[in-house]
């Protein structure tokens, strides 16, 4: 369980569920999947690191298919994963450590990386989705 503002979630909660399958997406280039886990409109928005924010869920996914298109391998191993969760809308924090193919390199030559993550999920009646989603760098030391 992970205990956050007085609220409790457990670790099989929807609202992770949805959580790791926003990772799973990434790692796995699933584009139908990143797009069935947002919110539709125009006032969700996403912050890749080190980037401006991009808003509006079609510009969001074509964001991530540019990403995907473009990274060969990627792993996410989430860390301090926090929920607070009050009523229709959860947020999810942690620490996204990143190992990928080093730009340029063999495939099997990897860089690794550490972001910040926050995620702000709204409960919908077909289950939890996107509504925010910003990543920045950790700097080292």
């Amino acid at each position: 369980m992970s205990r956050s503002g007085g609220a409790v979630v457990e670790k099989t909660s929807p609202v992770l569920r949805t959580h790791e399958a926003f990772y799973d997406a990434i790692e796995r280039g699933d584009l139908d999947l990143m797009t069935s886990l947002w919110l539709p409109g125009d006032d969700t928005v996403c912050v890749h690191p080190g980037s401006e924010p991009i808003r509006g869920t079609s510009s969001i996914m074509r964001s991530f298919a540019m990403l995907m298109a473009s990274v060969g391998y990627i792993q996410f191993i989430l860390t301090d994963v926090t929920v607070t969760h009050r009523g229709g809308i959860a947020i999810v924090s942690c620490t996204e450590n990143v190992l990928s193919e080093a730009d340029g390199e063999e495939p099997t030559v990897f860089a690794g990386g550490r972001g910040a993550a926050t995620d702000v999920l709204v409960e919908t009646p077909t289950g939890w989705k996107l509504w925010s989603h910003h990543s920045g760098p950790v700097m080292e030391g």
